[in-house]
């Protein structure tokens, strides 16, 4: 794939509509965008960055969208902040709505939302019908992005096009604040200062995390566990150590069958690791909602998009 940078917006969204990932120029650092509603466009952002993880991702919406298309609730603080610092470098993370897939989220119930004030980014989200995923633009492990230059140095060959919005102006990511209940919390110092943030809600709580992820959560091993055990391994020996247990099996291509198996879950019977991707949180849950006792998980190919699904049911083990 060969990789172009040019300031074209209408090449760049027919790309994102066709679902290609492009990386985008916003004020913080530069973006890997991809459609945030499709969960096909979705998955070849985590293939781009060689991720061996799903984080959730912040998705971008445009000026003239309405927050509540993609956030089930808002609350009164959240409406303060967004009227005072919306467009711009802040990330409001809120329950979502059906309508955001779970590979955006990681399977969480909450989604970070932020409205970019870059110009460029701001036009390009206005000729799209929907709101974009976007993390920061480098391979994973790398230095975020914040010239065109940047992104092409790290992912050329990987993605097809290069949205040049010159150097963003701000240079670091933005800022992060959730909620318990109603209380606002801060996930990630970033763009946007704590001071300017407490101005209009009070003192804030601090629950810093030290990855890009906007649910601070989401740095515990814990966190990503079903309420159901999660094993994982060689599932003939898992099943033969658990007969007594009503059970639920995820594999990666493989069938298994069984009186005590409630149901097999298949995430890519073609043996896709993108189908597997992006079937694995719908899997998950719908395992956790069972009557099964217990899910038994393979082990999948420790390659870019299986490390990732392997490192997510490691998370859901513990």
């Amino acid at each position: 794939m060969q990789t172009r940078i040019g300031k074209d917006i209408y090449h760049a969204a027919e790309l994102l509509k066709t679902g290609s990932v492009v990386a985008i120029p916003t004020e913080t650092v530069y973006g890997l965008a991809a459609n945030a509603l499709s969960e096909t466009a979705v998955v070849k952002i985590f293939e781009a960055k060689d991720r061996p993880f799903f984080d959730p991702l912040i998705v971008h919406i445009k000026p003239t969208d309405d927050p509540a298309k993609y956030a089930s609730y808002i609350p009164d603080i959240a409406k303060k902040l967004i009227q005072r610092f919306w467009p711009g470098p802040l990330t409001i993370v809120l329950p979502k709505n059906e309508i955001i897939p779970a590979i955006v989220t990681a399977g969480q119930d909450t989604v970070g939302l932020r409205m970019p004030s870059q110009p460029l980014a701001q036009q390009l989200l206005e000729t799209l019908p929907f709101p974009l995923a976007a993390p920061s633009a480098n391979p994973f492990g790398y230095i975020s992005p914040t010239t065109a230059q940047h992104v092409f140095d790290q992912l050329q060959d990987k993605i097809p096009y290069i949205l040049d919005g010159g150097p963003c102006t701000v240079g670091v990511e933005s800022t992060i604040i959730g909620f318990d209940g109603d209380k606002p919390v801060l996930y990630r110092l970033g763009g946007t200062p704590v001071e300017e943030i407490e101005a209009i809600t009070g003192k804030i709580g601090f629950q810093i995390n030290q990855s890009s992820n906007p649910s601070a959560p989401g740095q515990l091993k814990s966190h990503y566990a079903p309420g159901k055990p999660v094993l994982r391994g060689d599932i003939d020996e898992l099943i033969q150590q658990h007969s007594t247990k009503k059970i639920v099996v995820i594999s990666f291509k493989k069938a298994w069958n069984g009186e005590n198996i409630q149901q097999n879950w298949i995430l890519s019977k073609s043996g896709n690791l993108e189908e597997a991707a992006i079937n694995l949180f719908k899997a998950l849950r719908e395992a956790d909602q069972s009557d099964a006792d217990i899910i038994l998980a393979e082990i999948f190919p420790d390659e870019v998009l299986g490390r990732a699904i392997n490192d997510r049911l490691k998370r859901a083990s513990s």
